[in-house]
Protein backbone atom coordinates (compact mmCIF):
# COMPACT_ATOMS: atom_id res chain seq x y z
CA UNK A 1 0.00 0.00 0.00
CA UNK A 2 2.35 2.52 -1.31
CA UNK A 3 -0.31 5.16 -0.78
CA UNK A 4 -0.18 5.13 2.69
CA UNK A 5 1.86 7.28 4.40
CA UNK A 6 2.44 6.04 8.02
CA UNK A 7 4.25 6.91 10.80
CA UNK A 8 7.80 4.59 11.06
CA UNK A 9 6.66 1.20 12.39
CA UNK A 10 3.35 0.89 11.61
CA UNK A 11 2.45 -1.32 8.86
CA UNK A 12 -0.58 -1.47 6.92
CA UNK A 13 -2.21 -4.79 5.20
CA UNK A 14 -6.02 -5.09 3.60
CA UNK A 15 -8.38 -6.67 6.13
CA UNK A 16 -8.71 -9.90 6.47
CA UNK A 17 -12.34 -12.32 7.55
CA UNK A 18 -9.52 -13.47 10.44
CA UNK A 19 -9.74 -9.63 11.93
CA UNK A 20 -13.55 -9.11 12.41
CA UNK A 21 -12.91 -9.85 16.02
CA UNK A 22 -9.80 -7.50 16.53
CA UNK A 23 -11.36 -4.97 14.52
CA UNK A 24 -14.52 -5.29 16.49
CA UNK A 25 -12.93 -4.47 19.69
CA UNK A 26 -11.06 -1.77 18.08
CA UNK A 27 -14.28 0.09 17.21
CA UNK A 28 -15.63 -0.70 20.50
CA UNK A 29 -12.61 0.80 22.53
CA UNK A 30 -13.15 3.91 19.90
CA UNK A 31 -16.92 4.11 21.14
CA UNK A 32 -16.60 3.96 24.74
CA UNK A 33 -14.07 6.68 25.00
CA UNK A 34 -16.35 8.73 22.33
CA UNK A 35 -19.69 8.30 24.15
CA UNK A 36 -19.01 6.19 27.25
CA UNK A 37 -20.53 2.98 26.38
CA UNK A 38 -19.72 0.84 22.84
CA UNK A 39 -22.77 0.41 20.96
CA UNK A 40 -21.64 -1.81 17.66
CA UNK A 41 -21.51 -5.76 17.06
CA UNK A 42 -19.36 -7.57 14.80
CA UNK A 43 -21.81 -8.53 12.11
CA UNK A 44 -21.35 -4.98 11.10
CA UNK A 45 -18.04 -5.05 10.27
CA UNK A 46 -19.08 -8.39 8.48
CA UNK A 47 -21.30 -7.09 6.62
CA UNK A 48 -19.01 -4.20 5.16
CA UNK A 49 -16.64 -6.73 3.85
CA UNK A 50 -19.29 -8.29 2.21
CA UNK A 51 -20.73 -4.92 0.28
CA UNK A 52 -21.70 -5.45 -3.28
CA UNK A 53 -18.30 -4.43 -5.04
CA UNK A 54 -16.12 -4.16 -2.15
CA UNK A 55 -13.01 -6.13 -2.68
CA UNK A 56 -11.17 -6.12 0.80
CA UNK A 57 -7.87 -6.46 -1.02
CA UNK A 58 -8.19 -3.30 -2.50
CA UNK A 59 -10.66 -1.14 -0.61
CA UNK A 60 -9.74 -2.17 2.97
CA UNK A 61 -6.38 -1.68 4.77
CA UNK A 62 -5.45 -2.24 8.13
CA UNK A 63 -2.69 -0.61 10.30
CA UNK A 64 -0.81 -2.26 12.78
CA UNK A 65 0.93 -0.66 15.73
CA UNK A 66 4.97 -1.85 16.49
CA UNK A 67 4.10 -4.02 18.88
CA UNK A 68 1.71 -6.11 16.30
CA UNK A 69 -1.99 -4.90 17.85
CA UNK A 70 -4.39 -3.21 15.68
CA UNK A 71 -4.38 0.30 15.31
CA UNK A 72 -6.77 1.67 12.89
CA UNK A 73 -8.24 0.37 9.93
CA UNK A 74 -10.41 1.91 6.80
CA UNK A 75 -12.36 1.15 3.98
CA UNK A 76 -13.97 2.46 1.02
CA UNK A 77 -16.57 1.43 -1.32
CA UNK A 78 -19.25 4.03 -2.50
CA UNK A 79 -18.80 5.06 1.77
CA UNK A 80 -15.84 5.47 3.43
CA UNK A 81 -15.16 4.89 7.46
CA UNK A 82 -12.02 5.21 9.64
CA UNK A 83 -11.12 4.44 13.07
CA UNK A 84 -7.93 5.30 15.05
CA UNK A 85 -7.14 3.22 18.29
CA UNK A 86 -6.80 6.46 21.07
CA UNK A 87 -3.69 5.23 22.21
CA UNK A 88 -2.21 5.92 18.61
CA UNK A 89 -4.45 9.00 18.03
CA UNK A 90 -1.81 12.10 17.19
CA UNK A 91 0.87 10.65 14.78
CA UNK A 92 -1.03 10.95 11.71
CA UNK A 93 -2.56 8.20 11.51
CA UNK A 94 -5.73 9.24 10.82
CA UNK A 95 -4.62 11.68 8.42
CA UNK A 96 -3.02 8.43 6.08
CA UNK A 97 -6.36 6.94 6.09
CA UNK A 98 -8.29 10.00 4.94
CA UNK A 99 -5.24 10.93 2.42
CA UNK A 100 -5.94 7.18 1.06
CA UNK A 101 -9.54 6.87 1.25
CA UNK A 102 -9.10 9.98 -1.30
CA UNK A 103 -6.66 8.15 -3.55
CA UNK A 104 -9.22 5.76 -3.45
CA UNK A 105 -12.20 7.77 -4.59
CA UNK A 106 -10.53 9.58 -7.46
CA UNK A 107 -12.96 11.61 -9.09
CA UNK A 108 -15.64 9.31 -7.45
CA UNK A 109 -18.34 11.23 -4.55
CA UNK A 110 -18.50 9.24 -1.36
CA UNK A 111 -19.54 10.02 1.93
CA UNK A 112 -18.22 9.73 5.43
CA UNK A 113 -20.02 10.19 8.90
CA UNK A 114 -18.94 11.63 11.63
CA UNK A 115 -19.68 12.00 15.51
CA UNK A 116 -20.56 15.23 16.24
CA UNK A 117 -18.29 14.77 19.34
CA UNK A 118 -15.82 13.90 17.75
CA UNK A 119 -14.74 17.27 16.99
CA UNK A 120 -11.04 16.17 15.67
CA UNK A 121 -12.60 13.58 13.17
CA UNK A 122 -15.00 16.66 11.80
CA UNK A 123 -12.25 19.42 11.98
CA UNK A 124 -10.36 16.44 9.56
CA UNK A 125 -13.22 15.92 7.19
CA UNK A 126 -13.21 19.25 6.71
CA UNK A 127 -9.63 20.45 6.66
CA UNK A 128 -9.86 18.43 3.25
CA UNK A 129 -12.95 19.93 1.80
CA UNK A 130 -15.33 17.54 3.01
CA UNK A 131 -18.35 19.50 3.23
CA UNK A 132 -21.90 18.79 5.51
CA UNK A 133 -24.43 16.47 3.35
CA UNK A 134 -26.91 15.15 6.16
CA UNK A 135 -27.84 15.46 9.77
CA UNK A 136 -28.20 11.84 11.89
CA UNK A 137 -29.67 11.75 15.65
CA UNK A 138 -30.16 9.27 17.98
CA UNK A 139 -33.33 9.38 19.58
CA UNK A 140 -33.75 7.81 22.90
CA UNK A 141 -36.97 7.56 25.40
CA UNK A 142 -37.43 5.64 28.97
CA UNK A 143 -40.42 4.51 29.84
CA UNK A 144 -41.35 2.97 33.42
CA UNK A 145 -44.07 1.42 32.50
CA UNK A 146 -45.57 -0.34 29.47
CA UNK A 147 -47.16 2.07 26.65
CA UNK A 148 -50.72 1.09 25.62
CA UNK A 149 -50.61 -0.77 21.93
CA UNK A 150 -53.33 -0.28 19.75
CA UNK A 151 -53.41 -0.39 16.26
CA UNK A 152 -55.50 1.64 13.33
CA UNK A 153 -59.04 -0.31 12.19
CA UNK A 154 -58.16 -3.47 10.36
CA UNK A 155 -54.66 -3.48 11.27
CA UNK A 156 -53.23 -6.63 12.99
CA UNK A 157 -50.00 -5.66 15.01
CA UNK A 158 -47.90 -9.09 15.79
CA UNK A 159 -43.98 -10.21 16.42
CA UNK A 160 -41.82 -10.65 13.23
CA UNK A 161 -42.02 -14.25 12.00
CA UNK A 162 -40.17 -16.65 9.73
CA UNK A 163 -41.31 -16.29 6.42
CA UNK A 164 -42.06 -12.27 7.16
CA UNK A 165 -38.50 -11.45 5.36
CA UNK A 166 -39.02 -11.07 1.90
CA UNK A 167 -42.51 -9.23 2.14
CA UNK A 168 -40.71 -6.86 4.67
CA UNK A 169 -37.79 -6.12 2.55
CA UNK A 170 -40.26 -4.90 -0.14
CA UNK A 171 -41.79 -2.96 2.62
CA UNK A 172 -38.87 -0.78 3.83
CA UNK A 173 -36.84 -0.52 0.55
CA UNK A 174 -40.13 0.69 -1.30
CA UNK A 175 -39.80 3.65 1.73
CA UNK A 176 -36.60 4.04 1.76
CA UNK A 177 -36.10 4.51 -2.10
CA UNK A 178 -37.62 7.68 -1.61
CA UNK A 179 -34.72 8.95 -0.10
CA UNK A 180 -31.99 6.49 -0.53
CA UNK A 181 -29.31 6.47 -3.21
CA UNK A 182 -29.31 2.80 -4.17
CA UNK A 183 -31.76 0.10 -3.83
CA UNK A 184 -30.69 -2.74 -1.94
CA UNK A 185 -30.58 -6.46 -3.20
CA UNK A 186 -32.45 -8.70 -0.56
CA UNK A 187 -29.38 -10.56 -0.12
CA UNK A 188 -27.13 -7.12 1.01
CA UNK A 189 -30.09 -6.01 2.65
CA UNK A 190 -30.86 -9.55 5.05
CA UNK A 191 -26.87 -9.05 5.97
CA UNK A 192 -27.70 -5.76 7.58
CA UNK A 193 -30.87 -6.67 9.21
CA UNK A 194 -32.46 -10.15 9.61
CA UNK A 195 -29.58 -11.77 8.93
CA UNK A 196 -27.63 -10.45 12.32
CA UNK A 197 -27.18 -12.24 15.04
CA UNK A 198 -27.96 -9.05 16.91
CA UNK A 199 -30.98 -9.35 15.25
CA UNK A 200 -34.54 -9.63 17.44
CA UNK A 201 -37.75 -10.90 15.90
CA UNK A 202 -39.08 -11.15 19.37
CA UNK A 203 -39.22 -7.27 19.84
CA UNK A 204 -39.56 -6.73 16.47
CA UNK A 205 -42.80 -5.68 15.26
CA UNK A 206 -44.94 -5.70 11.83
CA UNK A 207 -48.43 -4.30 10.69
CA UNK A 208 -50.75 -6.61 8.92
CA UNK A 209 -53.66 -5.69 6.50
CA UNK A 210 -55.88 -8.22 5.51
CA UNK A 211 -52.61 -10.72 5.09
CA UNK A 212 -50.29 -8.49 3.80
CA UNK A 213 -47.36 -6.36 5.39
CA UNK A 214 -48.01 -2.63 5.47
CA UNK A 215 -45.55 -1.95 8.07
CA UNK A 216 -42.71 -3.05 9.79
CA UNK A 217 -40.51 -2.51 12.47
CA UNK A 218 -37.22 -4.05 12.83
CA UNK A 219 -35.25 -4.43 16.46
CA UNK A 220 -31.78 -5.44 17.51
CA UNK A 221 -30.76 -7.16 20.66
CA UNK A 222 -26.96 -5.32 20.55
CA UNK A 223 -24.64 -6.94 23.18
CA UNK A 224 -23.31 -4.68 25.74
CA UNK A 225 -26.08 -1.97 25.83
CA UNK A 226 -29.13 -1.37 28.32
CA UNK A 227 -31.35 0.00 25.98
CA UNK A 228 -33.67 -1.42 23.32
CA UNK A 229 -32.37 -0.52 19.68
CA UNK A 230 -34.66 -0.02 16.41
CA UNK A 231 -32.71 -0.60 13.92
CA UNK A 232 -35.63 -0.04 10.95
CA UNK A 233 -39.22 1.73 10.56
CA UNK A 234 -41.30 2.10 7.46
CA UNK A 235 -44.72 2.46 7.02
CA UNK A 236 -46.18 1.29 3.12
CA UNK A 237 -47.01 4.93 1.44
CA UNK A 238 -50.54 4.11 0.93
CA UNK A 239 -51.24 3.46 4.52
CA UNK A 240 -49.26 6.63 5.89
CA UNK A 241 -51.36 9.41 8.09
CA UNK A 242 -53.41 6.67 10.07
CA UNK A 243 -50.85 6.64 13.17
CA UNK A 244 -49.48 3.24 11.85
CA UNK A 245 -45.94 4.09 12.87
CA UNK A 246 -46.81 5.23 15.96
CA UNK A 247 -48.37 2.21 16.72
CA UNK A 248 -45.59 0.03 16.09
CA UNK A 249 -43.29 2.24 17.97
CA UNK A 250 -45.77 1.66 21.24
CA UNK A 251 -45.88 -2.40 20.93
CA UNK A 252 -41.98 -2.70 20.13
CA UNK A 253 -41.54 -0.19 23.48
CA UNK A 254 -44.05 -2.66 25.10
CA UNK A 255 -42.35 -5.68 23.78
CA UNK A 256 -38.82 -4.56 25.56
CA UNK A 257 -40.69 -3.40 28.65
CA UNK A 258 -42.03 -7.18 29.32
CA UNK A 259 -38.29 -8.03 28.15
CA UNK A 260 -36.99 -6.03 31.08
CA UNK A 261 -35.77 -3.02 29.33
CA UNK A 262 -36.48 0.33 30.43
CA UNK A 263 -35.14 2.84 27.46
CA UNK A 264 -35.02 2.34 23.79
CA UNK A 265 -33.05 3.85 20.98
CA UNK A 266 -33.29 4.49 17.20
CA UNK A 267 -31.24 6.61 14.52
CA UNK A 268 -33.11 8.78 11.81
CA UNK A 269 -31.91 11.43 9.22
CA UNK A 270 -32.72 14.96 8.14
CA UNK A 271 -33.07 12.93 4.47
CA UNK A 272 -36.00 10.44 5.92
CA UNK A 273 -38.03 13.46 7.39
CA UNK A 274 -38.81 10.72 9.98
CA UNK A 275 -37.49 13.05 13.08
CA UNK A 276 -41.15 14.23 14.40
CA UNK A 277 -42.56 10.69 13.75
CA UNK A 278 -39.61 9.85 16.69
CA UNK A 279 -40.78 12.97 18.79
CA UNK A 280 -44.08 12.21 18.72
CA UNK A 281 -43.65 8.88 20.44
CA UNK A 282 -42.16 10.38 23.66
CA UNK A 283 -38.32 10.10 22.02
CA UNK A 284 -35.60 13.16 22.32
CA UNK A 285 -32.25 13.67 20.67
CA UNK A 286 -29.44 12.17 22.62
CA UNK A 287 -26.52 12.94 19.96
CA UNK A 288 -26.13 13.11 16.36
CA UNK A 289 -23.38 13.11 13.56
CA UNK A 290 -23.11 14.48 10.61
CA UNK A 291 -22.52 12.99 7.17
CA UNK A 292 -19.95 14.62 4.88
CA UNK A 293 -19.55 14.56 1.06
CA UNK A 294 -16.13 14.41 -0.39
CA UNK A 295 -14.40 17.01 -2.87
CA UNK A 296 -13.55 14.27 -5.43
CA UNK A 297 -10.71 14.88 -7.34
CA UNK A 298 -11.01 15.92 -11.14
CA UNK A 299 -11.52 13.16 -13.52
Amino acid sequence: MTDLVLPAGYTARPVQTADVSALHALVQTCERRLHGYAESDADEIRAVLGRPGLDPATDTVLVTAPDGTVAAWAWMNRRSDADVHPAHRGRGIGTGLLDWIEHRAGSAVISQTAPDGDHAAAGLLRSHGWTPMVTSWQLAIAFDEPPVVDAPGGITLRPFQPGDEQDAYLVLEDAFDEWQQRRKSYEEWAMLTVGRDAFDPARSVVAADGGQLVGVLLALDLPGIADGYIERLAVRADHRGRGLAQALLRACFAAYHAAGRRSCVVWTHSDTGALGVYERAGMTVRRSSTVYRNAPAPS
